[in-house]
């Protein structure tokens, strides 16, 4: 069985410096107050330009960045593939509205897959439909009553060109392609795409990968429907599971708009949905792929009794555990150390465009209870080793 408690293993591709480095990151982002104050400071200094990139670049980008460019990230690919640790490459700039800007992201995620391309250490490709399409398009396309004009049924088609040029260098390189999962008002039209990229791509192999946020109390659901449609149209279905990301602006919306919240009732029910995913993806797994996207520790040994009980073997490159650079590492290296097949997101882009990204990882460690504590404890106890020895 794993265990998550071997700091030796956890920390193996860490300096004293790095530990060090990331035990101040995570007491500060420890607190709330601290958070929200570095946060306002932050976004003042960019937009007035002031020169933080230096500071920025050397502590929170270092800890959960892989650098401004891809080429930038052969160092950390290449250090995390030495620990048979994978990367994907997760383009994180955000909040693009442009055609021009669209196309750009649409090549540099081409790019990714390119570089994934016979690369062994790289055994994903990512991408966010909102990094290719205007907001309120994907709104009105999720939208089952709307009625789109025709420069809207235009701009729509455009999209889907731009999912499809994608999904087609994914199939043409062999590199599987996850759909990151959005907000639930915009989710609809992306499953729906995702699904027609599946048709298309995912007949011979699971290629294209939809995720799923478990934290929305309708997944488990569409998962089971998933499934039949897979199955009745012969392709395999490609999974990413989460527990999500937008929690509290979901809340918010609902509450603002009177209609009933697409949020579970609590962490136990999201949980106990994850967990039933797993359960429900292994019994099919003649259908699915699976990536658990997780930093749960039961959630992944589970995972682990899973795959032992139902003789899939920890090397199948079917099933992977992931979490991000920068955190979780007793759960990805404990996991790789027994041979599972584990990656890690290594989010890229400049600085600037970078940071609501690393703001929101920030404000993510600071509100799930326990997990920033966990990373302290885990790395005080790894230092206190080291001295030892």
């Amino acid at each position: 069985m794993v265990s998550f408690d071997n700091t030796e293993i956890a920390f193996q591709s860490k300096t004293n410096k790095d530990l060090k480095r990331a035990y101040w990151l995570f007491k500060i982002i420890a607190s709330p107050t601290i958070v929200k104050i570095g946060k306002y400071f932050t976004n003042l200094a960019l937009k007035i330009g002031l020169p933080i990139r230096k500071p920025v670049k050397a502590t929170i980008f270092k800890q959960f960045c892989g650098g401004e460019t891809i080429d930038e990230c052969a160092e950390t690919i290449k250090h995390l593939g030495s620990f048979q640790v994978g990367t994907i490459l997760d383009y994180s700039v955000e909040g693009k509205t442009s055609d021009e800007d669209f196309d750009k992201t649409v090549d540099i995620i081409i790019s990714t897959i390119d570089r994934a391309k016979n690369d062994s250490n790289i055994p994903f490709a990512v991408f966010k439909v909102t990094g290719i399409a205007r907001f309120d398009l994907l709104e009105k396309a999720s939208n089952k009553h709307y009625n789109f004009s025709d420069q809207e049924q235009m701009e729509i088609n455009v999209i889907v060109n731009r999912i499809d040029k994608i999904a087609k260098a994914a199939y043409d390189a062999k590199v599987p392609l996850f759909f990151d999962a959005e907000e639930t008002w915009i989710q609809d039209a992306i499953d729906t795409w995702t699904f027609e990229m599946m048709l298309k791509y995912n007949i011979e192999e699971p290629i294209v990968y939809n995720t799923l946020q478990m934290y929305r109390h309708d997944r488990l659901e569409f998962l089971k429907d998933s499934y039949e449609l897979a199955k009745k149209n012969g392709v395999f279905y490609g999974v990413k599971l989460v527990r999500g990301a937008y929690m509290e602006k979901e809340r918010e919306r609902a509450d603002l708009m009177s209609y009933p919240s697409p949020i579970q009732s609590n962490k136990e029910a999201t949980d106990f949905d994850y967990n039933a995913a797993l359960n429900f993806i292994i019994k099919h797994s003649e259908v699915f792929a699976l990536c658990a996207g997780t930093h749960n520790e039961e959630s992944s040994l589970i995972l682990t009794q899973l795959l032992n009980e139902n003789a899939i073997s920890p090397d199948n490159k079917h099933f992977y555990f992931a979490q991000l650079l920068g955190m979780s590492d007793h759960i990805s290296y404990n996991l790789s150390h027994a041979g599972f097949q584990v990656a890690k997101y290594v989010p890229f882009g400049p600085i600037k465009e970078v940071m609501p990204y690393l703001l929101r990882r920030a404000d993510e460690n600071t509100s799930v209870a326990g997990q920033t504590g966990r990373e302290l404890s885990l790395i005080i106890r790894e230092l206190e080793r080291r001295k030892k020895n």
